[in-house]
Formats: structure tokens, sequence, C-alpha cells
């Protein structure tokens, strides 16, 4: 089993879409997926109507609620939830006084590994100690950044973090999102990328009212929008891009 994180550090990156579109994309390709809700605003369990839960964060970390009574079914084959809760909010918190705080989330995902081949993490834009814990149990992080100077700094300041704590850097991997060729700035951050791109997926995700679509039906973007709409493709080519990396990484071990 494989971990995939989207994670960043800044909000509104289109990090929930690309989480959700991802892991469709990852179970229609064959593989049984697991996505896992961190973020406590929800927006991935919304997306796939996932049900109401009664499990709490000081529950699951405490280990008197098992992770696997969490799981959800989803409409689409191979695909599972764990849905978010609105006490995640207190994971980070809750973490700091577990035992090991990197590594509970590690524990936590550990009795999956029989039964699911990838988990996909969408994360709260958050540096803390769930951010350390989703960093430690991560084979690959892709990090959403928007063609802006912020958005890049976000960025600049995610790399200076992890060099200061002795993580692995080698795990992140940028793309651009939201992207508008309309717009200077962003034509000129995607033809001159600034160093804190090295190593950035060659995938881009166009801005696209498509994907703002997703609140509508509820639904990722591959069961309303047309095959071969561009925002469609760039997800697909994105998974592919990933996937790629994490057969690497597998091979490596």
């Amino acid at each position: 089993m494989q971990t995939l994180a989207l994670y960043n550090v800044k909000g509104g990156v289109g990090k929930t879409a690309a989480a959700v579109n991802m892991a469709c994309l990852a179970a229609a390709s064959g593989l049984h997926t697991l996505l896992f809700d961190l973020d406590a605003q929800g927006a991935a369990s919304w997306y796939l109507e996932a049900e109401e839960t009664a499990a709490k964060a000081r529950k699951l970390i405490d280990g008197s609620t098992p992770v696997g009574r969490l799981v959800q079914p989803t409409a689409f084959e191979r695909l599972s939830l764990i849905p978010a809760d609105f006490s995640f909010r207190s994971l980070d918190v809750l973490m700091k006084k577990a035992d090991r705080p990197r590594q509970v989330l590690s524990r936590l995902l550990k009795p999956f590994s029989e039964q699911y081949q990838l988990v996909v993490l969408d994360c709260p834009p958050t540096i803390s100690h769930l951010a350390e814990a989703i960093f430690e149990a991560s084979d690959l992080i892709l990090v959403p950044v928007v063609p802006t100077h912020l958005s890049v700094r976000a960025l600049e300041q995610l790399r200076d973090y992890f060099r200061s704590k002795n993580l692995d850097e080698t795990k992140l991997k940028p793309f651009y999102s939201m992207v508008d060729r309309r717009r200077h700035l962003h034509n000129e951050l995607l033809d001159h990328p600034p160093p804190a791109m090295a190593g950035a997926c060659r995938t881009s995700i166009p801005y696209s009212s498509m994907v703002e679509r997703m609140g509508e039906y509820r639904a990722p973007l591959a069961t309303y929008a047309p095959g071969l709409h561009v925002a469609n493709l760039a997800y697909d080519a994105l998974w592919k891009e990933a996937q790629r990396s994490l057969k690497r990484l597998q091979q490596a071990d």
C-alpha cells in the first residue's frame, strides 16, 4: 500500500478538487483506493456524499474507535472513504499529546495495507503536528500551486520547513493549479518556473468553471464533464504522472 497526499499550507489552491479527482481516477485505473478526508471542513466528504459519522478525533487517536469502522463505500467501484468530522479540527492538539506524534497517522493507516493499494489524503492547510504526521506517512506529496507570488512563497516556506526539520524533501512534487492563461503573471510563472518549482509535475490543472461545478453535481469531474474536456484530460495526466512516481518509489524499495 502506498500513500499519496494532496497538501499545501495555503488554502484555496484546488487541493480538495485534486484529491477527489485523483482518488476516483486511481480507483478507475484498478487500484483499491481509500480517500481519507483529514480536513475538518469536510469538503471531500461532501463532494462524495458521505453519510454523517459519530466518529470523534479524540476516540480515533486514543484507539477507542477503530479506524476501520469509519470507512464508508462510495458510488464508485474500488473507492472507499473515511469522511471528515468537525472534531478533526483538534487533531493537531491530540497528536501533540500522543506517543511519537509523527507516527500517529502511519499507525492509523497500517491496518488498511491488506485491503487497499492506495490511500489518498486530503489535508488541511496548516503546518502542525498533523502536517508532520502526514509528511511521515506519505510516499508522495502533491502540492498544488496557483501561479501567483503568494502561492509560490507558500511552497518556498514548505520547502524551508522540510529542511529545518530534516524531512525528506524528495517527497514533495508541486504542480500548477487553477491556471488561467489569460493572465500575464500565470503565463510568466509557467514559462519561467521559479526555483521552488524544481521537480514539478509537467501537468498543470486549468482554471475551469467545469471544475467549480463539482459542488453542483457533488461528484468528481469525470462523471459529468465531457471526456475530452481540458480539465478532465489534465487531471488524468496528473494522475498518470503521480502513478509513475509511485511505481518508481515502489521499485526503489
